[in-house]
């Protein structure tokens, strides 16, 4: 059949092609009106700002653990900190926190135990998750920075909006809160493609509203990435981002044992991750966090609660207490340059000590879910690569994939997020990958999830 517009039936005529062109001609007046392009200069102009504020966040928080976790017990006598350090660490963070998500506006940020997500985070909220998160996350909670950061960057980013005259349209604030938290959680996660794949999996939208939600985050997020990459003679700042040293693994391609192996253990990784989630909204309902209101009391006793685990895991194991503490990043980073040097029941230990702490600072506690959950699978990924025919490398592979995903529910981002810190070793994997990663998303909806897509970013 011919298909010139004179022999097109008119039906196809009145239908398909404008609805096509309409659209194209949206996006192009969209992308090119002058409030669009204004938004677009005003995000690459927020990246910078935005960085610097992470870095010293992230810098500060960094030196603040390093007193806490090592300068301190050496100071005492003690050269690394003795079982019972969390004991007393995680209690002060109790005191702390409790005054601020039960006084300050804003709580000090949303509920770990429901994602990265929630609304965007204003100014007046601002120094409430500044203060819940640089104060405790350094005396050992279980939980990331992603969560504050990405508050401090839509708090910033909303803060810049509302210095310019004529900005009431609430669309134009969602949209630059989302820039504002996108180019924050891309300096933690080593860049802006990881941060850009987020946006494009938890919007939920297609088409030209993609585009015109993903080019500003874009933007914020690759010029906020020039204060880390450097630019000319400037060699850049060094932030601690999510990384491995992947020179370290072996690389080799998956064979029938990795996915016989790999594809179960991906399912169980869910499993616990989904338990430990089960575990922080009990927690969250029991000190009033799940209604809005919790008791300073009951917040203490979990953050409490949290050093007893923690404190556990040392006495079980006669490791350090710190590597049950804090986000795990450092932690992740060791277990990945050199897994052998781990016994398996010490990684059995990490699992289940951790995940008991992790949950509960899910429920009761202020920061990021993700980090945390990363070391969970990726210790239970190494624990099991001794079964026959399950090797190191893609062991730790789905590991990361399969726990990032269930706490998420994001499996493309999860995918790319593993790839990411894997780098070389993870070219072979990435069947391995992508596979662990459906698998656990399968689980965790099987599970009967209900707390959304957790991914933390904002829709406009």
């Amino acid at each position: 059949m011919s298909t010139s517009p004179d022999s097109t039936p008119a039906p196809a005529r009145t239908t398909a092609p404008p609805a096509a062109g309409t659209a194209e001609t949206a996006l192009r007046q969209t992308l090119l009106s002058r409030g669009y392009l204004r938004l677009l200069l005003l995000s690459a102009l927020l990246g910078v700002p935005v960085a610097l504020a992470c870095f010293f966040f992230v810098a500060l928080q960094h030196e603040l653990q390093h007193w806490v976790w090592t300068s301190l017990p050496e100071a005492l006598g003690h050269p690394a900190p003795p079982w019972w350090w969390p004991l007393p660490a995680l209690l002060l963070a109790g005191l702390i926190v409790a005054p601020v998500v039960t006084r300050l506006p804003g709580r000090g940020g949303h509920l770990p135990v429901n994602g990265l997500g929630g609304p965007p985070v204003g100014p007046a909220a601002l120094p409430g998750v500044v203060l819940a998160a640089l104060l405790t996350l350094p005396l050992g909670v279980v939980l990331g920075p992603e969560a504050p950061l990405m508050a401090v960057g839509s708090g910033l980013a909303l803060l810049a909006l509302r210095l310019r005259k004529g900005t009431d349209d609430p669309q134009a604030a969602a949209v630059v809160a989302n820039t504002g938290s996108t180019a924050a959680i891309s300096t933690i996660l080593g860049g802006p493609v990881v941060a850009a794949v987020l946006v494009v999996e938890a919007a939920g939208v297609g088409g030209a509203r993609l585009v015109a939600l993903l080019l500003p985050c874009l933007t914020a997020s690759a010029t906020g990435a020039l204060v880390f990459t450097g630019f000319g003679s400037w060699t850049g700042l060094s932030i601690g981002a999510l990384t491995l040293p992947s020179s370290a693994l072996p690389r080799v391609g998956p064979d029938a044992g990795d996915f016989l192996w790999g594809l179960p253990l991906a399912a169980l990784i869910a499993v616990v991750i989904t338990l430990a989630r089960r575990l922080g909204r009990r927690a969250a309902a029991w000190n009033g966090s799940a209604h809005g209101a919790p008791a300073a009391w009951r917040v203490v006793a979990c953050a409490v609660a949290v050093g007893v685990c923690v404190a556990a895991y040392a006495l079980v194991t006669g490791r350090s207490p710190a590597e049950a503490a804090l986000s795990g990043q450092a932690t992740l980073a060791q277990l990945a340059g050199r897994p052998h040097a781990w016994p398996v029941a010490a990684l059995l230990a990490l699992v289940l000590f951790k995940g008991l702490a992790w949950g509960i600072s899910l429920g009761s506690l202020r920061g990021g879910p993700i980090f945390p959950s990363v070391l969970l699978g990726a210790s239970a990924g190494i624990a099991c690569s001794g079964l026959p025919g399950l090797g190191i490398t893609p062991a730790l592979a789905l590991g990361i994939a399969a726990a990032a995903t269930a706490v998420t529910g994001l499996p493309l981002t999860s995918s790319v997020l593993a790839v990411l810190l894997l780098g070389r070793a993870a070219y072979d994997q990435t069947p391995l990958i992508v596979l662990a990663a459906v698998v656990s998303v399968v689980v965790t909806q099987a599970l009967g999830r209900t707390t959304g897509n957790g991914s933390g970013a904002h829709r406009p």
